[in-house]
């Protein structure tokens, strides 16, 4: 699949981008674990036109996570188009991507990200003013969702719309504005899409898509050219992994067989219960180099609670606790070490039976 003249490759796996979570120590982190694109935190036009110092961070990009997108929102065309000058000459993004899905209160309810659902017009006029400032120099691309509600999904319509306005691939996540993240994703809307023969850009499925078995449904019975995965990364980075090998064939299989991944301290057979550990611990490390021991701690910490690694563990709330009040490194890490200790015992507890 290409946007532009990027190479993606067949039946990629994207990183979504997602607030306090997709900055770029961790986005390096999932391209080495099999994303074929990673993509920035969503990042205010206001903020980067006011040349907002927090703002113009988010749009640090290295080359070891290329190809990478950056994606931005707001309201209004004349800042979203001036933004998105400013994104391509600071970062030199692979891929200009426009934020039209994000559901929370305090960016919706002022008429940005999935907001614009409920202004088309201003929506469309956006695009034009994005894609006929950076057009030339850069995909532009759309993140959306299906509508603004179960009484106004449009996104049939407004899919051929957003083509017609010069973007070179479409996301779409298959909820509402008001569902947020309940229910469970609708993709037949996201399959109509892409059987539409008027579309000829890329259409890249989101939501819901929490392993292999999901991914090959996404690709097989819906048809979309990429899927993305966002929040079931969170303390699993190793998703990639999972669904770029679920989506081998037999024989990529069999010549892949033995092969392993170094860690920061050690090695370990892929997608084993040390090897996640691991990873987690190096997650840990990264975020800290980038920031410092108590933001990267920070950072980290909640998505490892969250960890669906530790599902499971009799009586693992106050573990979970002590890894959500951890304040250095090492304090981390020990917490850490003792829940690889609990897994390993529960591992054997299962062989015996």
């Amino acid at each position: 699949m290409k946007i532009g003249n990027i190479d993606l490759g067949e039946r990629p796996v994207l990183l979504a981008p997602m607030e306090d979570v997709t900055d770029i120590g961790f986005r390096l982190l999932c391209r080495r674990l099999g994303a074929a694109m990673v993509y920035s935190e969503f990042v205010s036009c206001d903020a980067l036109v006011r040349m907002v110092n927090k703002s113009l961070q988010k749009l640090e990009v290295c080359d070891e996570e290329r190809p990478v997108a950056i994606q931005i929102y707001g309201k209004e065309p004349g800042p979203m188009a001036e933004a998105a000058r400013i994104v391509v000459e600071q970062a030199h993004p692979d891929v200009l991507d426009l934020n039209f899905g994000c559901p929370v209160k305090k960016i919706a309810g002022k008429g940005a990200g999935a907001g614009m659902l409920q202004n088309v017009p201003k929506l469309l006029e956006i695009t034009r003013a994005v894609v006929e400032a950076v057009g030339a120099d850069v995909p532009v691309t759309v993140k959306t969702r299906l509508g603004w509600d179960h009484e106004h999904k449009i996104i049939t319509t407004l899919a051929e719309q957003l083509q017609d306005c010069g973007i070179s691939a479409l996301t779409i996540h298959g909820r509402t504005r008001s569902q947020l993240y309940s229910d469970q994703a609708d993709w037949t809307l996201i399959g109509e899409v892409k059987r539409n023969p008027r579309i000829h850009i890329p259409i890249i499925g989101n939501g819901d898509i929490t392993s292999a078995e999901r991914a090959v449904e996404a690709f097989e019975r819906y048809g979309v050219d990429a899927i993305m995965v966002g929040r079931a990364t969170f303390g699993r980075p190793w998703i990639f992994k999972e669904i770029t090998e679920g989506l081998k064939s037999e024989e990529e299989r069999r010549q892949g067989a033995g092969t392993d991944d170094k860690v920061t301290d050690g090695t370990h057979p892929v997608l084993s219960l040390d090897w996640k550990v691991d990873i987690l611990k190096e997650q840990v490390l990264t975020s800290v180099a980038r920031l410092d021991e108590r933001r990267g701690i920070w950072h980290t910490r909640r998505h490892l609670a969250a960890s669906p690694l530790f599902k499971g563990i009799p009586d693992f709330r106050q573990t979970r606790i002590r890894m959500l009040r951890a304040e250095t490194v090492d304090e981390l890490f020990e917490i850490i070490e003792h829940t690889r200790e609990l897994l390993h015992q529960m591992e054997q507890n299962d062989h015996v039976d």
